[in-house]
């Protein structure tokens, strides 16, 4: 029989790996299932897709699962079976054909006897464990329609939240490019323009000027190392955040960063909130939904906080408490968790809380473009004047040399 690389978590919210044989990968998850486990990845064991190197082959976009997750639910919601409601689905999406193809491959599971949370899983790493461990929860309490709703309105916020930041993001990203750009022309093309006229003169240059024509002239025969400095720090950076190890680190030092630390922290703890409360509210154990939410966190510094709180909860802690002693994590965000804790009410506290802190990121972002907009600004304006009154004051001493 073939081998199947597999990884679960067990009855204690931890998680386990391993190889195992099987007839096929619906067979495997069935037996992890039958054993206890809630299986995460099932995948042949030469497949590069479970060590995570197949999850860039899918070009549906959040937009696309947001979009199925939702029309699915209102099919399934008003009473057709699902193997007709992704028929029907799959005329509606006929125009983007990507899609159209995913639920045709689906449904071909379905009909064949796997229950759409295996389907899913089998469609080469495109849905999130947190995904398809929604959708089997679902479908283990009879409820698929109501947590399809509650999945397509934790998409929705989520792509919400991404957008807020991204759109946020732009007009500095192109001030800065354009701030950059008009530098570079004015060095490398306006400045060599009066050069000459000032060589030809005899004179010395006032130091501003000189400073302005040097790096001119520099830019103007080196322009390739300005190129290949910007290249290796990319490519530095990008070595750097691919080690886990190192990446910790450095998610370590955006944390502490002034307006930027306080957005990461303010839409990690809107994602860890809203994530958690789903998974609880859709009947997943609280440590097994701390493994999933743990893996669906970018920042490592805080995903290791919820792995600490984790093995805390196992020992008897309150996960607020477990939680506030990191002092990583908002302290409101947290008295709230502990409100919802000591009332029952953990799962509509944590939903609050994500509400609460997605408000606010976007204060936040709005308070950092209050800073950056104005500093690129002024600091574009100050650079531009500098240039201008370097080359003024060397015309201004050319012309007392002539007279």
């Amino acid at each position: 029989m073939p081998l199947f690389t597999y990884k679960a978590v067990n009855s204690l919210g931890e998680t386990e790996e391993g190889i195992r044989d099987a007839v096929d990968e619906q067979l495997l998850i069935a037996a992890l299932q039958s054993e206890g486990y809630i299986p995460i990845r099932v995948a042949p064991a030469n497949s590069r897709s479970f060590l995570g190197l197949g999850a860039k082959q899918s070009k549906l976009s959040q937009k696309d699962i947001a979009l199925l997750t939702g029309e699915l639910a209102t099919l399934l919601e008003s009473g057709l079976p699902l193997d007709k409601s992704l028929l029907v689905l799959m005329d509606l999406t006929e125009d983007n054909e990507r899609l159209s193809k995913l639920i045709a491959r689906v449904l071909d599971k379905v009909k064949g006897g796997a229950s759409l949370a295996d389907a899913l899983e089998q469609q080469a790493g495109i849905f999130s464990k947190f995904y398809l461990n929604m959708i089997r929860a679902g479908e283990a309490g009879g409820s698929l329609d109501d947590v399809l709703k509650r999945m397509s309105d934790y998409l929705e916020r989520s792509q919400e939240l991404k957008d807020t930041v991204s759109t946020a993001l732009i007009y500095p990203a192109i001030l800065l490019v354009m701030s950059l750009a008009s530098l570079f022309v004015m060095l490398t093309f306006v400045v060599p323009q009066f050069t000459e006229m000032f060589e030809s003169a005899g004179k010395a240059l006032p130091v501003s000027t000189q400073i302005v024509v040097g790096l001119a002239n520099w830019l103007q025969s080196y322009w390739w190392a300005l190129l290949a400095g910007i290249i290796s720090i990319s490519s530095y950076m990008k070595f750097q955040l691919a080690d886990p190890i190192r990446k910790k680190v450095w998610d370590g030092r955006f944390l502490k960063l002034p307006l930027a630390g306080t957005i990461i922290t303010n839409k990690e703890t809107a994602n860890i909130s809203r994530t958690l409360g789903t998974l609880l509210g859709n009947g997943v154990s609280i440590l097994s939904a701390l493994v999933i939410v743990r893996e669906t966190v970018d920042n490592l510094v805080l995903a290791a906080a919820i792995a600490d709180a984790e093995e805390q909860l196992k020992q008897g802690k309150h996960l607020s408490d477990a939680l506030l002693e990191k002092r990583l994590f908002p302290k409101m965000a947290m008295q709230m968790i502990k409100m919802g804790e000591e009332t029952g009410r953990l799962e509509e506290m944590l939903l609050r809380v994500a509400t609460i802190y997605d408000k606010q990121l976007r204060v936040a972002i709005q308070r950092l473009l209050a800073f950056l907009e104005p500093a690129l600004i002024i600091t574009l304006g100050l650079m531009i004047a500098g240039i201008i009154v370097s080359i003024l004051l060397a015309i201004l001493s050319v012309n007392d040399l002539a007279f």
